[in-house]
This record gives structure tokens, C-alpha cells and sequence, in this order.
């Protein structure tokens, strides 16, 4: 997907769908875009907020996505949050 792709326009219409998230060659994790936020670094600044399983717990890295929607992308995703239903993992642009 090329930079000028990731955009806040482009993300929020998705808030509540389904990612995989891609662990490796074999491996992958369900993911739900939970949140796309407006960001305090300028027009172009955003936060996407992802929600899966508690388990495995994943570090801090770049990760393959994938939306039926959408191209496959590789976005630096950090764990923010650990709740009841499970882990939140944060991407941040701009």
C-alpha cells in the first residue's frame, strides 16, 4: 500500500471490522480495528487502535495486516493496553 494510502479517510469507514494480523509464514492472528483517532501532530496525524486475543501476547514490531478492503500492509504496531477482552496494539502516523 503506498504512504499516501494512510490516512485517517481511509481507516475509519473500517472501525469495527476484522484484520489478520500475520505472525509469520504460517501464523496469524485475528484483529479488530476498534478505534482510528484524529492525532495532535498535524493534519496528517492519526492513531489506529487494534484489539485481539490475550494471548500470545505480541511485542512491539512491524507486522503484516491484511483487510479484504485493503492492500496488505506492514505497520509498526505497539501494545498499549491489556483489557477483559484482550490486548490493544496502537499504530501511529504523522
Amino acid at each position: 500500500m503506498p504512504e499516501a494510502a494512510f490516512t485517517l479517510a481511509r481507516f475509519a469507514p473500517l472501525v469495527g471490522s476484522r484484520f489478520t494480523l500475520r505472525l509469520d509464514d504460517a501464523a496469524e492472528l485475528p484483529a479488530q480495528l476498534i478505534d482510528a483517532s484524529a492525532g495532535r501532530g498535524g493534519a496528517q496525524s492519526f492513531s489506529l487502535t487494534f484489539e485481539a486475543a490475550a494471548e500470545p501476547a505480541l511485542p512491539q514490531r512491524i507486522y503484516r495486516l491484511e483487510h479484504p478492503q485493503l492492500d496488505a500492509m506492514d505497520l509498526f504496531l505497539v501494545p498499549v493496553a491489556r483489557t477483559a477482552a484482550g490486548l490493544h496494539y496502537e499504530a501511529v502516523f504523522g
